[in-house]
């Protein structure tokens, strides 16, 4: 359908206007991290630098503990993704491809407890780990980012199973297949936007994940970047240089994810919504 010159207009100005919205954030901060700081505490703001420097990365890595809050991220973030995919696969397979009693229940309250806010089991959940002695641990960073993760990946998952047409999975049971192998050599290849889908969503969920990071971690060495973060900015004043900086630093990973996984994410997401 042609448009006119008004459609048109509209179209690219909404389209304009929503990049500006989404990207103006990440400008302001890449552009900010590498500028003097007198210029970024400036009365008047630049959106262009008009100095430049890379001091503030040169603190971060050098007189700050943000690398070791870069590893602890990447751990945590790895292992919870690794564990999110390994639950969430055949859970999901169970849900919709098994019989069993009080299958749709279950499925409903899992889905259930996605709609419950952190916070609210925050005091419970401290109180479990205080007890196995799992306060201060990246394990228990992990057992809380797999819970919360697994309700909305399962849902996730069980929409790109419903793509697959169950008579590929009945010639393969006349062929003798078990279920594992179904799952593994016949599913998980037919279902790879999927698993990478859930795999980024997982990721992304674990990296910022901020409030059971501040709260059941106690010790520096163990902090993630979040709540790193957190103590970069004082109590009187803001290094505003190195808070950027390290927001900055903190997004390569994410990006280097999308860069390899990311055609997959995208084609995954419409896959999932229209099949």
């Amino acid at each position: 359908m042609k448009r006119t010159f008004g459609q048109a207009l509209s179209l690219y100005g909404g389209l304009l206007l929503i990049a500006l919205l989404i990207c103006m954030p990440f400008w302001w901060v890449i552009t900010g991290s590498i500028k003097l700081p007198r210029e970024i505490i400036q009365r008047v703001p630049t959106m262009i630098p008009e100095s430049f420097t890379l001091q503030h990365f040169e603190k971060l890595l050098q007189a700050s503990d943000f690398p070791v809050y870069l590893i602890n991220s990447l751990i945590v973030a790895s292992f919870s993704t690794a564990f999110t995919v390994l639950l969430a696969l055949p859970a999901a397979y169970a849900f919709f491809r098994m019989e069993f009693p009080g299958r749709n229940a279950l499925y409903r309250t899992i889905l259930l407890a996605y709609a419950f806010p952190g916070v609210v089991v925050l005091i419970p959940l401290y109180g479990l780990f205080a007890k196995v002695g799992l306060i201060d641990s990246p394990v228990a960073l992990v057992v809380v980012n797999v819970a919360f993760a697994l309700p909305f990946s399962i849902w996730m998952m069980r929409s790109f199973l419903a793509t697959i047409p169950r008579e590929i999975e009945e010639a393969a049971v006349v062929d003798g297949a078990p279920t594992t192998t179904i799952l593994v050599r016949i599913l998980m290849p037919l279902i790879a936007p999927g698993i990478a889908s859930v795999a980024i969503f997982a990721f992304i969920s674990s990296w910022t994940e901020y409030l059971f990071a501040s709260v059941l971690i106690v010790s520096d060495a163990r902090r993630t970047i979040p709540v790193g973060f957190a103590g970069i900015i004082g109590q009187y004043q803001i290094d505003w240089g190195l808070l950027l900086a390290g927001a900055t630093a903190a997004i390569i990973p994410v990006v280097a994810l999308f860069a390899l996984v990311g055609r997959w994410f995208v084609s995954g997401l419409t896959d999932g919504a229209v099949k």
